[in-house]
């Protein structure tokens, strides 16, 4: 989908290339398809009808027997959208082939340009091949130069658009998103008037004019799922877009709400409706809110699905499995993700953040300076997450005149842009600034700010590091109570989720703080450890507790290794009794 580049539509073709391999079970029902579109009287409304419903295997077949009576460009056109859903590059490449092909004979200057427009895109979203996306891209230009105004001519504009948006021209972008638009209202096309919206709408967010942007992006969503594109891949990217302008904002929200509606969406249709790309973002947004699990799934299979069918994407998903590793503590592994897709510019500030964690802010600082330099200052959504890093760094280095600078930008930008979660970045990095300079009464008011916020956004990562930071200086501030009650929250919250390097800080600094070995145990304590230990203390078998609390013998061996080592026990016996004299039981 055009998300940061020049996107389009797909299909297949079974005979037209060999495609991805295939399962047995993929191969009977392929042949159990084709057998059946053999018997059809009227195959090409039988597979019209499949693919309206998703059957994309069905539908090729039917397009595929109807084609051996009878080949034409249009028919190869339908083919070629059955191929494309089932990501079958080779076939959906050959079928728009030879369907521009047959438009050229037949003198349909608009039907060959069509289909040099979407093999433009095939061969950028499957196969990065970008010379070549762009001969076709060129061809289609040069088919309709002096037609009259056409549907073709439109996607021709808004494609162009998403060109100018991607390197960094977003006002040219936006003027030709605008134009597209106006094509589509014109000529009465509803999805081309929807998508180019959502372009423009991409370029205003990028460019800093995000409530105006993301209007635009709420209407061309609610028309997406409303039913008015004709063509339901450009639904999908549509709303991979939004997906994306959310998560460039930090407004994950409203991204949830829409994600939300996109699932139901495609519960409906019974389709994969938004992948690759599209669901490593979505990833990410899981994860923002604390469901790590699912972050790792999605993300998982986001890698596999483009590493078969688009590996020009995959960077998208590992970049953000790096992140993922990073917040749990797997450092190792994090910076292995990232060395990977090294020229994202996710990547950079992943390893910047890397650099932070293992106490080198001076490598963190030269990393994030290369990259704000090159930057202007209106690409500021770009320069955001590189700002509120540098800002820790400076801090970290005592250069508070630097850090004071890029904080005021940083802090205008979430006056323009004020969605929690930026607002939170500014006052934690307010917060960690203050402290640094030693103004802890600020830095206490600073951070107490950026925990109400990261709540309110329900980043329950980013909270517990301000509860931490809110810790120490409560401490240094001689509210020792209140320092230890937030290290408790903060280490529950890291014991949750799986971070490790962060539970682990927040163990230390409670050992600084003095707090006795239990106390505050329940607090310690996950409520299914909990539950598990309360199973343990009724004297139940690791296997008999894993099937009251349907979860596996490995995962309930875990458990009861965390409960252990929170306890300061090696034995049952020894962690019911100590769960005893801390009241847990």
């Amino acid at each position: 989908m055009p998300s940061k580049e020049t996107n389009s539509p797909r299909v297949t073709a079974a005979k037209l290339a060999p495609g991805p391999p295939l399962t047995r079970l993929a191969i009977k029902d392929r042949v159990d398809s084709m057998a059946q579109a053999a018997t059809v009287r009227d195959p090409v409304e039988h597979g019209r009808r499949a693919f309206a419903r998703g059957a994309w295997d069905e539908a090729r077949a039917s397009f595929e027997a109807a084609l051996e009576r009878d080949e034409s460009p249009a028919l190869l056109e339908e083919l070629s959208w059955a191929a494309w859903w089932q990501e079958d590059a080779a076939a959906c490449i050959a079928a728009r082939e030879r369907a521009y092909r047959g438009y050229r004979a037949a003198g349909d200057t608009r039907g060959a340009a069509r289909m040099a427009i979407w093999l433009s895109d095939d061969h950028h979203e499957f196969h990065g091949d970008d010379a070549v996306s762009n001969g076709w891209f060129q061809r289609a230009t040069r088919l309709l130069d002096g037609l009259d105004p056409c549907p073709e001519q439109g996607w021709l504009i808004v494609f162009s658009a998403f060109g100018a948006i991607s390197a960094g021209h977003l006002e040219e972008g936006r003027k030709l998103a605008v134009q597209a638009c106006e094509f589509g209202h014109e000529l009465g096309v509803s999805d081309l008037e929807m998508f180019s919206l959502a372009a423009e709408g991409l370029a205003l967010v990028s460019a800093g004019a995000v409530p105006d942007g993301l209007a635009r992006l709420d209407e061309a969503v609610a028309a997406a799922l409303g039913g008015d594109y004709e063509q339901l891949v450009l639904a999908g990217w549509t709303c991979c877009l939004m997906i994306d302008a959310c998560e460039r904002v930090r407004d994950y929200d409203r991204a949830a709400q829409w994600c939300q509606k996109v699932e139901e969406f495609s519960r409906a249709r019974r389709i994969d409706f938004v992948r690759g790309r599209c669901r490593a973002y979505y990833g990410a947004i899981v994860g923002w809110h604390g469901d790590w699990t699912a972050c790792e799934r999605e993300l998982a299979e986001a890698m596999r699905h483009m590493h078969e069918t688009r590996p020009a994407w995959r960077a998208e998903a590992t970049v953000r499995l790096g992140d993922l590793r990073r917040r749990q503590g797997r450092f190792a592994e994090a910076e292995e993700l990232y060395a990977q897709v090294e020229w994202h510019e996710m990547a950079r500030m992943g390893r910047a953040a890397l650099a932070l964690e293992r106490g080198d802010p001076a490598g963190a600082h030269d990393i994030l300076d290369r990259m704000l330099e090159p930057l202007p200052v209106e690409a500021r959504l770009k320069r955001a997450g590189a700002l509120e890093l540098i800002v820790h760094a400076e801090a970290a280095l005592g250069r508070e005149r630097d850090a004071q600078e890029h904080l005021d930008e940083l802090r205008a930008m979430a006056d323009d842009v004020p969605t929690p979660a930026l607002c939170a970045a500014v006052s934690a990095a307010t917060g960690t600034l203050a402290a640094a300079s030693g103004r802890h009464a600020d830095a206490r008011r600073a951070f107490a700010d950026a925990l109400d916020r990261y709540g309110r956004a329900e980043a329950p990562w980013d909270a517990a590091r301000v509860r931490l930071a809110l810790a120490e200086v409560l401490a240094e501030l001689g509210s020792m109570d209140a320092a230890s009650h937030e290290a408790e929250s903060a280490l529950r919250v890291f014991a949750e989720l799986g971070a490790a390097t962060e539970e682990a800080r927040a163990r230390g600094l409670l050992r600084r703080l003095g707090v006795p070995p239990g106390r505050g145990a329940e607090s310690l304590l996950t409520a299914r450890e909990l539950q598990v230990l309360d199973c343990v203390a009724r004297g139940l078998s690791d296997r008999a507790i894993a099937a009251e609390l349907t979860i596996s013998d490995h995962t309930v061996h875990r458990h009861v290794a965390n409960i252990y080592a929170k306890l300061g026990c090696s034995t049952r016996g020894a962690a019911v009794a100590q769960a005893h004299r801390l009241q847990l039981l």
